[in-house]
């Protein structure tokens, strides 16, 4: 049976209005129009849906079985409609994205909080990994967005916008580091180092850093969270390099965040989607407004300094 919308609306407004011709009004059609409608309806069922004389019309015994089981069906095809339209408009939907850890604690709860107050219909969905772990969802098609670290060179993924984010030495408040007027990369190589694991963004920028300046890395440790690198500084095992977008320096009173006087101090960002396929509505708009907020992220100074 192929019904459609017109067809269902016709037989409910016929049915209502007892009357052929206050239905077509209803429905701003001709009664020639409503009356083949109606045809085409009992010819696809296989039996009289009204008994019509000059007087009324009446629902069949059968006409009557189907009118609620289409007021039903009419009720559930609207609302696929409407939640098509919403999907289709941006209203509503869901954004699956995958999201440097740095990032989803600093960035993007307050992006996420804003543009829920924008768009109330909006979901996320979040995955917070490194960044071999974001690339990979993207590929894999598990997200439809995701904020990576370094220059990402897979063919299958399309960079929507690239950016930057400045790496920083973090230490105890009384080190020594603390008094220096600028900290380089050669006055690193006095101090123990805890750094991010490999397979980390922040850790291939550092060893790129260190490799050109042809200093050897050995970190005494290698934790895979930067609250954890934090947290080790904290008990004295070493300095950490993290990037000064991380809150994680902010939630521990112990410690400050130094600028590192050195260019290769500096993560790529990219905001990525797997090539060739096309972003829901609402995440699209999703990535417009977060493209501004990494615009920013080469300009975005340290805010824990260096001890007064």
């Amino acid at each position: 049976m192929d019904l459609n919308l017109r067809e269902i609306r016709a037989f409910i407004a016929v049915a209502e209005a007892g009357s052929f011709t206050r239905a077509a009004l209803r429905l701003h059609l001709s009664q020639p129009a409503l009356t083949v409608q109606i045809r085409r309806l009992e010819e696809m069922v296989g039996a009289r849906l009204f008994d019509r004389n000059s007087r009324n019309v009446a629902l069949t015994p059968v006409g009557r079985e189907l009118l609620p089981v289409l007021q039903k069906s009419l009720r559930e095809m609207e609302h696929v409609l409407l939640d098509a339209r919403a999907l289709s408009d941006g209203s509503t939907g869901t954004v699956r994205i995958a999201c440097l850890p740095s990032f989803a604690a600093s960035l993007l709860p307050d992006l996420v909080l804003d543009f829920r107050q924008q768009v109330p219909g909006a979901a996320f969905d979040i995955r917070d990994v490194v960044a071999n772990g974001v690339n990979a969802l993207v590929r894999s098609e598990q997200v439809d967005l995701g904020l990576t670290g370094g220059e990402p060179d897979d063919p299958l993924l399309e960079v929507l916008h690239a950016g930057e984010d400045r790496l920083c030495i973090v230490c105890p408040l009384d080190h020594p580091l603390t008094k220096k007027r600028r900290v380089t990369l050669e006055s690193l190589t006095a101090y123990p180092l805890v750094l991010t694991a490999s397979g980390t963004s922040v850790r291939a920028v550092v060893a790129s850093a260190f490799e050109e300046a042809g200093v050897t890395l050995a970190p005494t440790c290698e934790p895979m969270y930067m609250m954890t690198a934090v947290g080790m500084v904290r008990a004295g095992l070493g300095l950490t390099i993290l990037p000064s977008s991380a809150r994680e320096i902010l939630a521990e009173p112990s410690v400050v965040a130094l600028a590192i006087d050195d260019a290769r101090f500096v993560r790529p960002i990219a905001l990525i989607k797997k090539r060739g396929r096309t972003l829901p509505p609402v995440t699209e708009a999703f990535a417009a407004a977060l493209t501004p907020t990494l615009q920013d992220t080469k300009s975005r100074k340290i805010t824990k300094r260096r001890p007064a």
